[in-house]
């Protein structure tokens, strides 16, 4: 998922044209997601991912391609496999790119391909599979002071990315503005297809982030991991991560990077991404068939 500086631009104008008793409900709205957040996010280990990103519900526009290309690299995570036969995640440097089109001006079809390790202890380089995503959202949703969306993601994996070789995710979307800040949480449920319901894994993701001007933004996020519902692991054993990045926007990229710190035994110690995206067509590009 990308962003976009044009839809970055008119929310700060909106924003900044609310009045004081408008602002004075954003400011209970935003109060209230932050119980929310901070209430289920801070408390299972997690695989690697080629995606370290909270979803703000922004989408490409209908008929434009984006490409996004994600790079992570852990110079000191856990230097034992999640499973027999993963990939280190220690001084792991790992990706994908990421495809996506804009289909209407409330849906998102996404490709990521290849997802790949350029380099991991005892192994080297590998592609590790790929993953196809439906990624739904209130239109415009940069425009308005609350958004939402949900993002389906349906995933094949090599056995050393993942344990199972299909995988899926279901990511909600909630989020809204208050002055130049914007609070995301992604409360995200994954599974491998295995122990019904009650086998959902829980890995929640949360984002808070001030808006310096058009072209720059600095955020806090977390990323957390607790394991299946009906299997919670121990707190030490747990995945969470907190991170400080930033977004600039560009006349042809948009760039976001940071650094994210573990705060268990199941995290990684550090880890630091950067992504970079542009869109690919200026005139929108629409499918014709000929039956």
């Amino acid at each position: 998922m990308s962003c976009f500086k044009s839809l970055h631009l008119r929310a700060q104008q909106k924003l900044q044209n609310e009045s004081p008793s408008k602002r004075s409900t954003l400011t209970k709205i935003a109060f209230s997601l932050l119980v929310i957040v901070f209430l289920l996010a801070p408390l299972a280990a997690r695989a690697q991912t080629d995606e370290i990103q909270v979803y703000d519900a922004t989408i490409a526009p209908p008929g434009t391609f984006n490409l996004m290309l994600h790079t992570n690299f852990t110079p000191e995570g856990r230097t034992t496999p999640a499973y027999p036969g993963a990939i280190i995640a220690n001084h792991s440097f790992n990706g994908g790119l990421e495809w996506a089109y804009g289909v209407t001006p409330w849906m998102e079809q996404g490709l990521y391909m290849p997802i790949y390790t350029a380099y991991s202890s005892g192994r080297g380089g590998s592609i590790d599979g790929f993953k196809v995503r439906e990624l739904f959202v209130r239109p415009n949703a940069q425009q308005h002071k609350l958004f939402w969306g949900t993002n389906f993601e349906f995933s094949f994996n090599y056995h050393y990315w993942e344990s199972s070789t299909f995988s899926a995710e279901v990511r909600p979307i909630i989020g809204g503005y208050i002055g130049k800040w914007e609070l995301v949480y992604n409360p995200v449920v994954d599974t491998d297809y295995k122990g019904g319901l009650s086998g959902l894994q829980f890995n929640p993701e949360s984002r808070i982030v001030y808006n310096i001007n058009s072209k720059w933004d600095v955020a806090a996020e977390e990323y957390d991991g607790f394991g299946s519902f009906n299997n919670f692991a121990a707190v030490h054993d747990q995945f969470h991560e907190v991170w400080g990045d930033f977004d600039h926007f560009g006349k042809t990229w948009d760039i976001e990077a940071g650094a994210g710190y573990g705060l268990t035994a199941g995290s990684d110690k550090w880890t630091l991404k950067f992504m970079l995206s542009r869109n690919l067509n200026q005139k929108p590009w629409r499918p014709h068939f000929h039956l």
